[in-house]
């Protein structure tokens, strides 16, 4: 019997993705091989943001975004969620979400265990430990930390990753998604948006289970 395909998009850089993934990996592990969990790419920062002109403007972004993820407390509050922790590196803000994305295609590449190494290390490096996940060499210390081979690493530079991950930014924004986490049923064009509740997750899937 073929298992259900799922595909989700997401943005490395989005806090309620986080929950969705925590979410969606449980879904993963109550209905093993019934279940498969394909995450594509969103941009919600598809551009790098202006380099700050000076010291001073380089430190009122950093506080304004230290700010901005006092936010990241509200998802964390909810039922089944991920582990979040208000900036408090002198790290980022990010420039912008092409990084993250391209060096998860580059793992991959490697297969889907590596993938998913590296996709659960970003998440965690950024929205846990407060690591600026568009910085190069912060992508390369976590492509280590997942034990990945240090010869296989491929960032923003490498115009294959840019051109898919840009082509399935296009995909969803055809599909009618306007924000994230967006998921869907390979061959449907229906999608649920946003971060659902884990109960609803296991509903939706059970509905439409082969043979269900």
């Amino acid at each position: 019997m073929s298992a259900l395909r799922i595909v989700v998009h997401s943005d490395y850089l989005c806090p309620w993705c986080y929950n969705a993934d925590v979410r969606l990996r449980r879904v993963e592990e109550e209905f093993a091989g019934r279940v498969e969990i394909e995450w594509r790419a969103f941009l919600l920062r598809p551009s790098p943001r202006p380099v700050p002109d000076s010291p001073e403007a380089e430190a009122r972004a950093l506080e304004e975004f230290v700010r901005y993820t006092g936010s990241w407390l509200r998802p964390a509050a909810e039922p089944d969620a991920a582990t979040f922790r208000v900036w408090e590196t002198t790290e980022g803000p990010p420039t912008h979400s092409l990084p993250a994305h391209c060096v998860a295609k580059a793992a991959a590449t490697l297969g889907p265990d590596a993938f998913r190494a590296m996709h659960d290390r970003l998440l965690a490096a950024y929205f846990t430990e407060n690591r600026d996940i568009s910085r190069t060499p912060v992508l390369r210390e976590l492509w280590a930390d997942a034990g990945l081979c240090a010869d296989a690493f491929r960032g923003a530079e490498d115009p294959a990753l840019v051109e898919r991950t840009l082509a399935e930014h296009q995909d969803a924004l055809e599909r009618g998604m306007t924000g994230v986490p967006a998921a869907y049923l390979e061959g449907q064009d229906a999608f649920l948006l946003g971060a659902q509740p884990l109960a609803l997750y296991r509903r939706w899937v059970t509905r439409n289970l082969p043979g269900a």
